[in-house]
């Protein structure tokens, strides 16, 4: 089995620092984490731009909006309605939790924190992880599809792993260190990208060697 320190040294060598996660603050983190659900960047910087314009991209700026208002807003990045309801929760529980200060919030002990940001309704594991991380620099890894789906086919864990036992898997392999789990979260993203995509192209990349999907197929692009 590969370990995981040579499959990031790879991919970083490969791709270079992702500079992940693009925001001004750990609220805007925050923020981007919930509207990315099931959509792409691209519509949910659209989404931030709206929210800053309005200036109402702060935690009381988004609970002092009636919904169809933030709805609005934010409809590029899709779910619009259930997005400014879990953006709305996050935001009141902050305020309530923290007074809306992410600095304090992140202060505490940060598994606890873990569990209650998964009782926010909308807020499910890969985006308290993102935020714990990206946000928190709490040394949460961060879990996607494209992790998934990189290292099943390397041959490191089932296909249908859960998401909880992947992370598991990850973290009990890894130093729990912020700045690695940042970029290598990153990067598995790039590379599930550019190369292990759904239909992958196996033909130039730095794990083939290694990977049990592509040694099976060697003829694949």
């Amino acid at each position: 089995m590969i370990p995981l320190v040579t499959i990031f040294e790879r991919l970083q060598a490969r791709h270079g620092p992702r500079h992940w996660w693009p925001a001004e603050n750990p609220f805007e983190v925050c923020a981007g984490a919930i509207l990315t659900q099931n959509t792409n960047w691209g519509n949910v910087e659209k989404a931030l731009a709206n929210l800053k314009a309005a200036g109402r991209l702060s935690p009381e700026g988004i609970s002092s909006l009636p919904p169809d208002q933030l709805a609005a807003l934010i409809r590029s990045a899709g779910y619009f309605n259930a997005k400014a309801r879990s953006l709305q929760e996050f935001a009141g529980f902050l305020l309530q939790t923290a007074q809306g200060d992410l600095a304090r919030l992140f202060a505490g002990d940060w598994q606890l924190l873990r569990q209650q940001l998964l009782s926010v309704r909308g807020i499910g594991p890969e985006t308290a992880d993102s935020m714990l991380l990206y946000a928190g620099q709490q040394p949460s890894f961060v879990v996607d599809a494209y992790t998934r789906r990189i290292f099943s086919r390397l041959g490191l864990v089932d296909p249908t792993i859960s998401y909880e036992l992947l992370r598991t898997f990850c973290m009990e392999r890894l130093p729990p260190e912020v700045p690695l789990y940042n970029e290598f979260h990153a990067l598995l993203v790039e590379h599930g990208k550019q190369h292990c995509r759904p239909c992958p192209r196996c033909g130039d990349c730095c794990l083939a060697d290694c990977c049990a999907f592509s040694l099976s197929a060697p003829l694949s692009a």
